[in-house]
């Protein structure tokens, strides 16, 4: 199969609104909320938690980030092909109703993740830990790919200009404000002397009831458009019919834009988590910060994220999403020499975290947006597309923090003088190293700008 004449489907696109009303947009926008707030802990806290609170090697507790990352990565392309094919529960409309599984999916399984495992203590072997965390991480991956994939399909069925999918993007990204609320409460935790398991899973449960509230308004809030639906005005039977040429998923992985975007994707990915994952190991190993400064830090990151996405759609719109990517990398390389130049930072480190956090956002922003413009009017299969670049994503971060904890220099639960650098020169390859890689990736884009080829497949 291939696809249809452009016409037919600009005709179909053009009964959705490019206009949402704001409380529709903020609905949205809320969806992924539990989503955000669970990464925030999985990345900043999986590692910290598994090796010096919990005591495993740190092979093994690379080993479960990396079973998590296979199995979200396995997941997001079969799940998007599922979202794309099945009709949903009833009316409720398909995208929801993934939405709806995966977060119930994340609900039962996370706060298990961040616990003691029932009946061990410390004589238990670590094999039978690990055995008992995996199958909770599995379906807490499930969970995570099924909501956010059918989220981010919604995006394209909402709105049509190319403008409005930056804003309704941006106004996604702008929900970490409320990992600001988590950020504060982290600082509460972190400014005990030593983390423990019974904070960290205080926290989880914290995270849970927060982030099932928003979601609860995501689901009274946004309403699914459906192919042949005119919404709120207008008999469904006055809609053109459907095209009779559509893109199927096999015909996606015949289109080169579809790499130059999982490429790119995938290196954005691996700097936001990544860096993510790094940083509180940076601040206390390397820089020697006060534990306080793995709660601030994070706030601060957040906050500079959030008050540039404010700027995104304006800047995108005048300059091109392109060249606003290329602005945020290079905020990411100022980051990354930044932190190779000046190894004992100290206070100036709040500086540096500002120009991360705006640096991530922005190519955070893009990327999803690059996404949606390669996607365009193929709506019907737009969530395997995603799932395609969330595939190639958490394959790449799983496998680089198993080498990243494979390489580590020191092997005992505390800190040693080896790893003080280590964590100095992983944080500049993965912010500064792999910029680089994405600049590639938007030059290729830039020569070759995104779009579907006119052949048949």
């Amino acid at each position: 199969s291939g696809f249809g004449p452009p016409t037919v489907i600009g005709e179909r696109r053009s009964i959705m609104s490019d206009n949402l009303p704001v409380l529709e947009k903020l609905s949205y926008a809320v969806g992924h909320f539990l989503n955000d707030l669970c990464a925030s802990m999985w990345f900043t806290y999986l590692l910290v938690f598994y090796h010096s609170v919990l005591g495993f090697k740190n092979t093994y507790a690379g080993l479960l980030l990396l079973v998590g990352q296979i199995a979200d990565g396995v997941c997001t392309p079969l799940i998007g092909y599922e979202s794309d094919q099945t009709p949903g529960c009833g009316n409720y409309g398909k995208r929801k109703t993934w939405h709806l599984v995966g977060t119930v999916s994340v609900v039962l399984s996370f706060a298990f993740i961040f616990s003691q495992c029932l009946g061990c203590n410390f004589i238990t072997p670590q094999w039978v830990s690990l055995t008992y965390f995996i199958p909770f991480i599995v379906i807490f991956q499930f969970g995570w790919a099924a909501t956010q994939i059918s989220h981010l399909s919604l995006i394209p069925e909402l709105v049509s200009c190319e403008h409005a999918k930056v804003e309704l993007t941006a106004y996604s990204i702008r929900e970490n404000l409320s990992v600001l609320g988590l950020s504060m409460t982290r600082h509460h935790t972190m400014s005990k002397q030593l983390l423990c398991c019974f904070s960290l899973q205080n926290l989880a449960l914290i995270v849970l009831g927060i982030g099932s509230l928003f979601s609860l308004l995501f689901h009274v809030g946004t309403k699914e458009r459906r192919p042949g639906v005119r919404g709120e005005s207008g008999p469904s039977s006055s809609a053109p019919p459907p095209p009779q040429f559509l893109l199927q998923w096999k015909c996606w992985l015949k289109q080169p834009a579809f790499y130059q975007v999982a490429f790119l994707y995938m290196c954005t990915r691996l700097i936001v988590n990544l860096s993510q994952t790094y940083i509180s190991m940076y601040l206390i190993n390397t820089l020697g910060l006060p534990k306080k400064f793995i709660a601030t830090i994070p706030l601060v990151m957040y906050l500079s994220g959030f008050l540039s996405s404010f700027i995104m759609k304006p800047l995108s719109k005048l300059i091109g999403k392109c060249l606003t990517y290329f602005l945020g990398l290079l905020m990411m390389l100022a980051f990354s020499c930044w932190v190779l130049l000046d190894a004992t930072m100290g206070q100036w480190v709040y500086g540096a975290a500002i120009m991360l956090g705006a640096g991530s956002a922005t190519i955070l922003v893009m990327s999803l947006s690059m996404t949606t413009d390669l996607i365009a009017d193929q709506t019907h299969s737009g969530a395997f597309v995603y799932g395609a670049m969330s595939f190639t994503d958490k394959v790449a971060n799983g496998a680089a923090v198993m080498i990243i904890q494979a390489l580590n220099p020191c092997h005992a639960t505390a800190c040693c003088p080896a790893c003080v650098w280590f964590y100095h020169y992983i944080i500049v390859i993965v912010t500064g190293g792999v910029a680089i890689a994405a600049a590639m990736a938007l030059c290729s884009i830039l020569i070759w700008p995104i779009k579907i080829r006119g052949r048949e497949l």
